[in-house]
């Protein structure tokens, strides 16, 4: 060792070849055990939480799958902190102290800065393991306002972990007066301030939501053109599947300042339209087709609890008009379809069960024989 001592000492003078082989072996055991302790950690964390996590609503694989990475992380930036803690600048090299103005201040505020965000991350994981736990509770229960509520809050959360890890860089790392630095943007801050404008307003409409209770999480809304199921509802936009399967994003503030219709909330969904039969029914077909049809929707399982209406309702030009009204117990868009469906096929039935036809549109084409015309005047020359 003594050759090694003596090539260390014209290197990094002031280092004992343990140090150096210290340093060496630290961080080959951050690097390789990184794995397996961010496993141990996560594991060793969840058996503190169990409580949290009672009924054995989140297992130890996911938690472990949540936590591990952001905890290796953690645990290898201690390990290289306690490697480069056993080697000794030399003083010819001429660094400032860590404590002052140079490249040694900035590594220490980089590695601090990192430090803070992989626990920051950490922090963000365990915010959701404890939603995925909260959630699986609020599965559980009948009302659906925790089901959206918990998702909220979530976000809520983690913002909050973001911005405080953001301000405690700034403020305590660099040294930077936060409030000062916000003063001083002067019309930078006003923009800023123009642009979180919106921003406020769609947060302040979120809560608005929660606190009215007009829709929540699975319900069926239309708001202006919009129509489909509310998927969640987060701190700035409302996420709607329309009927299409496309993915609308509605800023909360445009929900709660204008009209909305809750369509889950409805008991009955009502259908009306016209069938129109041919001139050529007699008036005793007529009102059979007309009673069967009545007696058709008021079997129906779905429209059978409020009374529906078949009534022959004009004379059209080239049909007997007869008007359809009737109320499908249900405030599921496609169940509405469904039934329907089925409703139209027995309508089908019992008119042709009747002998009974659908009118048709008759389009009558009055045409100039031009060519007999000029063949006649041809004939009269001649």
């Amino acid at each position: 060792m003594e050759p090694f001592q003596e090539f260390l000492n014209k290197v990094l003078p002031g280092n004992h070849w343990f140090n150096f082989f210290g340093f060496i072996g630290t961080l080959l055991v951050g690097t390789l055990l990184r794995r397996p302790i961010g496993r141990l950690l996560s594991q060793v964390l969840f058996a503190v939480v169990r409580k949290v996590s009672r009924e054995n609503e989140v297992s130890v694989q996911e938690f472990v799958a949540l936590l591990r990475r952001p905890l290796e992380y953690v645990f290898l930036l201690v390990m290289v902190y306690f490697a480069f803690d056993l080697i000794r600048i030399p003083i010819h090299w001429g660094l400032a102290h860590k404590t002052e103005f140079g490249i040694r201040l900035i590594l220490y505020r980089i590695y601090k800065s990192l430090l803070i965000l992989a626990l920051t991350w950490a922090v963000i994981r365990f915010v959701k393991f404890l939603a995925v736990v909260f959630k699986r509770r609020a599965e559980r229960t009948e009302t659906r306002v925790d089901d959206q509520l918990v998702p909220f809050l979530k976000d809520i959360l983690i913002v909050l972990v973001v911005v405080i890890s953001g301000l405690i860089i700034t403020g305590k790392i660099f040294n930077i007066d936060v409030a000062t630095l916000i003063a001083g943007l002067g019309i930078g801050g006003i923009a800023v301030a123009l642009a979180a404008r919106e921003t406020l307003e769609n947060l302040i409409a979120s809560f608005t939501i929660f606190a009215d209770g007009s829709f929540v999480v699975g319900d069926s809304i239309q708001i202006s053109q919009t129509m489909g199921d509310v998927e969640k509802i987060g701190f700035r936009s409302t996420r709607i599947r329309t009927v299409d399967g496309s993915m609308m994003t509605v800023p909360n503030r445009l929900i709660v300042s204008q009209m909305l219709e809750n369509q889950s909330q409805r008991e009955f969904r009502r259908a009306k339209y016209t069938i129109r039969l041919d001139l050529k029914t007699s008036a005793v077909a007529l009102k059979q087709v007309i009673d069967q049809i009545q007696d058709a929707i008021d079997a129906h399982e779905f429209t059978k609890n409020k009374p529906g209406s078949v009534r022959f309702d004009t004379f059209g030009d080239q049909s007997f008009d007869v008007l359809i009204i009737y109320h499908v117990e249900t405030s599921d868009f496609r169940t509405f379809n469904r039934v329907k469906e089925e409703l139209n096929f027995k309508i089908m039935q019992i008119v042709e069960a009747n002998d009974v036809r659908f009118a048709s549109p008759i389009s009558t084409v009055n045409l100039k024989n031009d060519f007999q015309t000029q063949s006649v005047s041809d004939n009269s020359l001649s």
